[in-house]
């Protein structure tokens, strides 16, 4: 539960110092999320099979409850670009913002449109299916078994939050309390409607097609401030 909050402070604040004083690429900040990113989403394999003995048993993919977390996902997509376009598009909140997002995009070598779009592509698709394995899946079905149903939501998804926390942080330095924290929270309110989500249906792809939806809203706020309009 702590170890993706452990990572992204490795990654984000220790390593990227050096990316921060040469504008290059850091190799040990990209070689940390590389290797954290294969010890997060490779541990739980390695738990119920080594640890656990338990036997994986892929279930037929279901797509119960997929209209609910396309609801809530398009909700929150208004809400996001709402308050952005509404709120926080000339706000002195985000002033630092796109210079803070274009010292990021150099460690995934995305400076350009495109490959920003490739980058959002990866990061709204697959990354959001594999933390939906790992928080709802993983981490939430383990506590399930042995906490309630409710502490076990509330767990997942403060933990859920946690580097989120740190990520806003790094993004929003001067602003924690007015944006930053405000901000996490609201992840741990999606984590805990997640995890809602997928103790009702048994499956992910329900909580996935809303995660997707909403990283996509996200990603798109990221494209316009550091490159100009989507549209444009």
């Amino acid at each position: 539960m702590c170890f993706p909050a452990v990572m992204a402070w490795l990654y984000f604040v220790v390593l990227a110092q050096p990316m921060r004083e040469t504008g290059r690429p850091s190799a040990a900040a990209l070689a940390a999320y590389l290797a954290g990113k294969v010890i997060q989403f490779g541990f739980p394999i390695f738990w119920l099979l080594r640890v656990e003995r338990r036997r994986l048993r892929p279930a037929v993919p279901s797509f119960q409850g997929l209209s609910i977390g396309l609801v809530f996902g398009i909700a929150v997509t208004a809400l996001i670009l709402g308050t952005y376009h509404g709120l926080l598009k000339n706000s002195p909140i985000l002033a630092d913002l796109p210079g803070r997002i274009r010292d990021k995009l150099i460690l995934f070598h995305a400076q350009t449109p495109g490959r920003y779009l490739g980058l959002a592509v990866f990061l709204a698709g697959f990354h959001s299916l594999m933390e939906e394995y790992y928080w709802r899946w993983f981490v939430f079905g383990e506590l399930r078994r042995r906490l309630p149903v409710a502490l076990a939501i509330a767990l997942s998804a403060l933990a859920f939050m946690a580097h989120h926390v740190i990520v806003l942080a790094v993004y929003l330095p001067q602003h924690f309390f007015a944006a930053a924290l405000p901000f996490a929270l609201c992840v741990a309110a999606g984590g805990a409607m997640w995890a809602w989500l997928y103790h009702r249906t048994g499956t992910i792809y329900s909580s996935w097609i809303s995660h997707l939806v909403i990283d996509a809203a996200i990603l798109t706020v990221g494209y316009e401030l550091v490159f100009g309009p989507a549209t444009g």
